[in-house]
């Protein structure tokens, strides 16, 4: 198994090669040279799998044992998933299943991501992603910078991941004063000597053209070993690719039926990973994208046009992990959707590097094939309901997975399951719960009062040159 750029212009290299890097160096994402293939066969032998051993079986497709020994990725995958990091359960729930899912009505169900440190599903993917860093790292003798940029949840996921890790130093960024005042505490609060917060005056897509600027000098990036643990990053979405089988199994008995899934959706990398996973022989119907107020993705599947509206139009929501306007995984969608046409590829994102659009409207119909719908949310519309799915089901919900299920019920067909991904617990968003319900959600006991801990975190204005200089300085 290889990986090719997006872009069409860097050399194919194993899945060790491209962990750390994020980027490919032509500015693209790195693909599979091919998906693997899930037979039914296959999907009879994993339906009751363990998430381990679902893990491997499907990670083992796509990293080469002359790359990852079968062995070590064995004992990666075993250290990650286990109980004691996968805690936080709902009621009922056991926190061996790692992702369980809540029964809501016949044909509706929540996937629960948020069982992991952080209480995002982010976790899913970022502790692996330390471990298998830290495997790579520590086999070739190296170090790495990582540099990334947050809207709420990657930023604390990859903190808690990385934290203390040998060889690493992580650097994130995040929009100043507008993430949750929960999401804020978990990052600022780390007092790690390899963890240092910017908080970037500015939105989420500021944040994240300030590392992809950095990202394509190719001279800084090799001298100062810049890394990656954004989505942009193949390994966080490969290893997200597990819970869309582990949701499968749950809801179906046989291999014939096929499944919804909605997703809440900014920068496109959860619902890509269940793109990947339809791919590879998942019997995914359809994939749901809800979006917030920042709709650019609605728009692309309701029209055709993709239009990222900038940090000027971009909307400060009470689902503030959605509020991006440029989705960086989207490159990889539309890379299939052009047959991985590369140079294609890479004319649509010169328009796009330069705040353009681009309109592949006559693409409709076979983007449907693909799976893709879409919806949007707003703040009036999440608050009903996270009321509503209060009263019916006794389930208090985020305000994202509020955005998820909101668009879910508008395509939930009857005898199809629609699984919604749950994003967040509800502690992570307290005001707009006491809002929407009156009421402080339940938090972990280990995490009360985490908004009053001492902060660390340096404040800085959009500047490329600014966040090189203070990563020198930092290394230095």
């Amino acid at each position: 198994m290889k990986y090719l750029s997006t872009r069409g212009h860097s050399p194919a290299l194993s899945f060790s090669q491209i962990l750390l890097g994020g980027l490919a160096p032509d500015g693209g994402l790195y693909m599979p040279d091919k998906y693997p293939q899930f037979d039914d066969v296959d999907l009879t032998a994993m339906r009751d799998m363990n998430y381990r051993d679902l893990a491997f079986a499907i990670l083992s497709r796509l990293i080469a044992d002359d790359d990852i020994p079968a062995n070590d990725l064995r004992a990666i995958i075993d250290k990650t998933y286990i109980a004691e990091v996968y805690g936080f359960t709902r009621k009922g729930q056991q926190a061996e299943d790692i992702t369980p899912t809540v029964k809501l009505e016949d044909d509706l169900y929540l996937l629960s991501l948020s069982n992991g440190p952080t209480l995002a599903f982010k976790d899913m993917a970022m502790q692996l992603l330390g471990n298998l860093f830290e495997y790579v790292l520590t086999k070739n003798g190296e170090t790495t910078n990582i540099l990334g940029a947050t809207s709420g949840d990657t930023g604390s996921a990859a903190e808690y991941a990385m934290r203390g890790k040998k060889g690493v130093r992580v650097f994130m960024l995040s929009p100043h004063k507008k993430m949750s005042r929960f999401q804020t505490a978990q990052m600022f609060s780390l007092q790690d000597d390899n963890i240092f917060n910017i908080a970037v005056n500015g939105v989420f897509d500021d944040c994240q053209d300030m590392v992809k600027a950095v990202s394509n000098d190719a001279a800084f990036k090799a001298k100062y070993k810049i890394g990656a643990v954004n989505s942009i990053n193949w390994g966080r979405i490969v290893a997200q690719v597990v819970y869309y089988f582990k949701g499968y199994f749950a809801v179906t008995d046989s291999n014939d039926q096929k499944v919804d899934f909605s997703v809440p959706s900014g920068n496109f990398g959860n619902v890509c990973a269940g793109h990947i996973a339809r791919m590879m022989g998942l019997p995914i119907d359809k994939l749901v994208v809800a979006t917030n107020e920042n709709d650019v993705l609605d728009e692309f599947f309701r029209t055709g046009v993709y239009r990222p509206r900038g940090s000027a139009n971009t909307y400060h929501t009470s689902s503030p992990s959605m509020d991006i306007s440029k989705a960086s995984n989207f490159e990889r969608f539309i890379y299939d959707l052009l047959d991985q046409n590369g140079d294609k590829v890479r004319e649509l994102w010169a328009g796009v590097d330069q705040g353009g659009a681009f309109d592949i409207q006559q693409l409709l119909k076979k983007v449907r094939t693909f799976g893709f719908v879409s919806g949007s949310s707003n703040h009036e519309a999440r608050m009903k309901t996270i009321r509503a799915t209060n009263a019916k089901y006794g389930v208090v919900i985020d305000t994202h997975t509020a955005d998820g299920l909101k668009v879910a019920l508008e395509y939930k067909v009857k005898g199809t399951p629609m699984i919604v991904l749950e994003t967040a617990l509800p502690a992570k968003f307290e005001d707009a719960l006491v809002e929407a319900l009156g009421d402080v959600p339940p938090r972990p006991a280990s995490l009360d009062g985490i908004e009053d801990l001492p902060q660390k975190f340096t404040v800085m204005d959009v500047s490329v040159d600014a966040i090189k200089t203070f990563i020198q300085e930092k290394v230095a």
